[in-house]
């Protein structure tokens, strides 16, 4: 285990699986204190907990909607509350809602739950955030190349959600740099989890838009989490880094 993180605590939502239980792991691997919040697998986060715990660190799982602003304030508390402070805020969580624009058939209800969750639950995840977080705090928000580059249709939707992110924490980062706070995002590419699995339908033509010839793995998209979260990227802010094998380019 490293030291990077050691007295650190983390809070990284919708890290019960994917790229966010990829990066709590890695969080805990540098030493940080591990929240993960979850919103309908307890039991996969319950492992994840069992596991960062074997780790050394301290770790709990709270469940929170992140399409409620009051239950994510609420998280956010709950993590001060436990470990006595939050220097690591993650926003991970979020789903992807295909819809094509002119689609009559199209789960508008389900659309505007992506809109809550992708930008209200990480706007609510930020505000609450600055208000306990001090010196040297950090912000990293999963946003993805789709909003540098809709490779496929039906995604106007979900693009625009983590457009919004980049623009947000952009703002958010200027608002907050007079603290020592820093936001960040990380836009991955295509990244093999269950929302969008390396031999799933989508996979052929998204593998075609990368470079690399392949998928990433979450742990790829961690790592680049954790260097942001780190003392070693204390002068980066406002950025955006892609890890997206070269799909952007």
């Amino acid at each position: 285990m490293g030291e990077t993180l050691n007295g650190k605590v983390a809070l990284v939502t919708g890290g019960s699986r994917g790229i966010g239980a990829a990066t709590a792991r890695a969080l805990a691997d540098e030493g940080a204190d591990v929240a993960i919040s979850y919103v309908a697998s307890a039991d996969r986060a319950e492992a994840v907990v069992r596991e960062l715990a074997g780790k050394g660190v301290r770790a709990c799982g709270l469940r929170a909607d992140q399409a409620d602003p009051g239950q994510v304030q609420g998280l956010v508390s709950a993590v001060v509350d436990r470990f006595g402070r939050l220097d690591i805020l993650v926003n991970n969580a979020g789903v992807s809602i295909p819809a094509p624009l002119g689609d009559s058939g199209a789960d508008t209800e389900a659309v505007e739950q992506q809109y809550a969750i992708n930008i209200g639950g990480v706007v609510a995840a930020v505000r609450a955030a600055a208000q306990v977080m001090g010196e040297g705090g950090r912000i990293v928000s999963v946003g993805s190349l789709a909003a540098s580059r809709v490779g496929l249709s039906g995604f106007a939707d979900y693009a625009a959600t983590k457009a919004a992110i980049v623009g947000y924490s952009r703002g958010a980062a200027r608002d907050l740099a007079p603290r020592g706070i820093t936001v960040n995002v990380v836009q991955p590419g295509p990244v093999d989890t269950d929302m969008n699995p390396a031999h799933g339908e989508l996979a052929p033509a998204l593998m075609a838009q990368v470079p690399l010839g392949r998928y990433g793995r979450p742990e790829e998209i961690a790592a680049a989490i954790v260097f942001l979260a780190g003392p070693a990227a204390s002068y980066i802010t406002g950025a955006v880094l892609d890890v997206d094998g070269g799909a952007g380019t």
